[in-house]
Order: structure tokens, then C-alpha cells, then sequence
């Protein structure tokens, strides 16, 4: 079985402020410190975790990016990935959720895939937009918030998390599965993964060799647009009610008033 996994280099959320530029309206990712995903750590451990019960299986990851997210995907081949696919390209820079859905699922298209694993949603751009574009644009069905993952016979079975506690699902294969933040814990690299990631396969593909206009991507193929920037609002002042008899009298009327009660 052939298991891609969708990953993106980000801002470290650990270590840095993300800011947007005030003119490009970017976010700025120049002299800052960039990581995999750490979501998508999460996501590539349940790909190596289902790859190992399956046997006979690969983990590819798949990035659109700079050539600086090779980085990234580096930790994702030490990480245990069997091999990489970057989509790099000039003409990439400024694209929006669509265009990104669009690139990915072109290079899945042009590699093939039994299932495709994605983040439920980044890190930085927290749009959630792209796995099920991504799905849309394959004409696959699209499993989501996934906490468990099995394979039985030509479909994929599924416990998705709901706020009750989870549902099981299933669809036939091939698919794209989105993994619930925190369901699979990240393998940590060991130093023979570190140095074993170096020989592993890496290619990289342009828009060219994906069969995609430039018009298609970046910012003229854009349909989303930032038009303005702002700070946000100072939270006001809080109301503290002293219990002098008459404090739960006062709460209901104040969520009353809210509609909350």
C-alpha cells in the first residue's frame, strides 16, 4: 500500500511570533526559526505506525514549498518516511488554500496513492481548507478527524473524534484521511534515522512538470486576498460581583441578558 502524507514547514510555534508582512500581507518567514509541522509529526506517525501493521507498504511525504522546506522534510525521512516529494517553484510564492489543494493533488496524481494523509489543518495558515479541496480535485471520498486508522480489504475504517467521544466510519480506497491533533504520538528521530534520511530518495517537481499554468498558482491564480491588517481589539474590562446576598440573582440576569441561561 502506498501511503502519502501531506506535510508543511512552518514558523516554530514554540519559539516565534507570527507576523504578517505589512505589505506583502505574508506571513513573514524570513529570519525566523522553521520546523515541520508539529501536527504533521503526528500525522506522519500514524502513516508509519498503519505502514508497519500493513507490511508491505511505503510512507511518501509530499510538500509544496521553497527549497528551504526541505528541512522539514528531512525530520520527516528521519522520522521513519520511506522517501520524499517536493513541489517547488517560483511561481508558487503567494498561492491560497485552493491553489495549494490543486498543486498537491497533482503531484499525488502524478505518483498515485492508496491513501492520502493530511494534517486537519496547519499550524500558520489554520485554514483546514486544503484536505478536502485536495479530495475535491481527486475525486476522492475524504475521511475526517481521525483518532484510529484500519485497513480491511478495499476500504479504510476510521474512529472519528466528535464532541461525544467517536463515530466509526468508513470509505473505500483509495481516500484522504485527515488525523485529530493529538491521536498518534510523534516519533522522535533517532541519530540512525538522521543519518539514514540523507540516502533516502528525494525528488523535487515545478509546476511544469505537473502539467499546471502559472496563472493557475501563486498570487494571479489567488482567489482568496488579505485587504487589510489590524490589531486586535483590547479585551474589556471584565465584571467582578461581590456576594452580598444577591450574587446568583445578578449571574442569571447577566446570562439572561447573553442568551446564555
Amino acid at each position: 500500500m502506498k501511503i502519502i502524507v501531506c506535510i508543511k514547514q512552518v514558523p516554530d510555534p514554540n519559539t516565534t511570533v507570527s507576523k504578517l508582512d505589512p505589505n506583502t500581507k505574508r506571513l513573514v518567514r524570513t529570519g525566523v526559526s522553521l520546523v515541520l509541522d508539529p501536527g504533521d509529526e503526528s500525522t506522519i506517525s500514524a502513516a508509519i505506525k498503519l505502514r508497519d501493521t500493513l507490511g508491505s507498504s511505503e510512507v511518501i511525504a509530499l510538500s509544496m514549498g521553497p527549497e528551504s522546506a526541505q528541512e522539514g522534510m528531512r525530520r520527516a525521512l528521519a522520522m521513519g518516511a520511506d522517501r520524499a516529494i517536493l513541489v517547488t517553484d517560483p511561481a508558487l510564492a503567494g498561492s491560497d488554500a485552493l491553489a495549494t489543494a490543486r498543486v498537491l493533488a497533482a503531484a499525488i496524481k502524478k505518483e498515485g496513492a492508496d491513501l492520502i494523509f493530511c494534517s486537519t489543518e496547519s499550524t500558520d495558515g489554520y485554514t483546514g481548507m486544503v484536505p478536502g479541496a485536495m479530495a475535491e480535485f481527486l475525486g476522492l471520498p475524504q475521511l475526517t478527524f481521525a483518532r484510529e486508522i484500519q485497513i480491511e480489504g478495499s476500504k479504510a475504517v476510521i474512529k472519528r473524534v466528535v464532541p461525544t467521544g467517536y463515530k466509526t466510519v468508513e470509505s473505500s480506497l483509495p481516500a484522504v484521511v485527515t488525523i485529530a491533533s493529538g491521536s498518534f504520538e510523534a516519533i522522535y528521530p533517532t541519530m540512525k534515522g538522521i543519518m539514514g534520511a540523507k540516502k533516502k530518495p528525494f525528488t523535487k517537481l515545478t509546476i511544469a512538470d505537473l502539467g499546471i499554468e502559472p496563472a493557475q498558482v501563486g498570487e494571479a491564480g489567488a482567489r482568496e486576498r488579505v485587504l487589510t491588517i489590524g490589531k486586535v481589539e483590547a479585551r474589556a474590562a471584565g465584571q467582578v460581583i461581590k456576594d452580598d446576598g444577591s450574587a446568583a440573582q445578578r449571574i442569571a440576569e447577566f446570562l439572561q441578558r447573553y442568551q446564555l441561561l
